[in-house]
């Protein structure tokens, strides 16, 4: 059985200086860290709270993410595709279901076509020219509905690999909108090949 929160706080407090820091973790000493440990200092560890604060989209009738089910560059009827503008890495892309669902209540035979989708978008990302890798995220404290996050490393920055990726996609400046458009429309163009669907709702 898990620790409690309170249970929880109180070890890790025990790893923490007078202040509740705990020490740098080991990933910012690998070498692809966009940060030098010299001066980096981790925030005080604050204690659990409880309940949790809702997360975005608890109340489907005001979910965003709902109300854009007819927005993105591919679509299906079960799931749609969008560029996410403001990217620092040249393609960020993100995988919705279009009706309310967050991972845990995603029907059976949607977790397997969300699987085959992330293959084949990971894929197709990698297909484009001066792109290494496709990495797919998912996260969910921020919202209910279901996202998941694939993003583009460019070719020959062995810096940005692996887990710093999004760190860095956040440090860069923003990519030109003109070439990330432009590989989002190879990307759905692909995934309908691959996969059916189309470019419109």
């Amino acid at each position: 059985m898990a620790l409690t929160p309170d249970e929880f706080h109180q070890h890790a407090l025990a790893a923490t200086d007078s202040e509740h820091r705990l020490p740098l973790s080991r990933m910012t000493g690998w070498e692809i860290s966009p940060f030098e440990q010299d001066g980096l200092r981790v925030v005080p560890l604050r204690p659990p709270v409880l309940p949790e604060p809702p997360r975005h989209g608890e109340d489907p009738a005001e979910c965003r993410i709902c109300g854009d089910r007819d927005e993105g560059i591919w679509f299906n009827e079960r799931w749609r595709l969008a560029r996410i503008p403001g990217a620092g890495v040249p393609l960020v892309l993100m995988l919705y279901p279009r009706d309310h669902y967050d991972l845990a209540d995603l029907p059976d035979e949607m977790a397997a076509e969300m699987g085959l989708l992330g293959t084949r978008i990971v894929r197709h990302m990698q297909a484009l020219p001066h792109v290494a890798r496709a990495h797919m995220y998912r996260f969910g404290d921020g919202a209910v509905h279901l996202h998941l996050w694939f993003f583009a490393r460019p070719e020959g920055q062995g810096q940005l690999w692996g887990s710093w990726l999004p760190v860095w996609d956040d440090l860069l400046p923003e990519y030109p909108a003109g070439p990330a458009d432009a590989d989002a429309a190879l990307v759905a163009d692909a995934l309908v090949a691959s996969s059916g669907g189309s470019r419109t709702a």
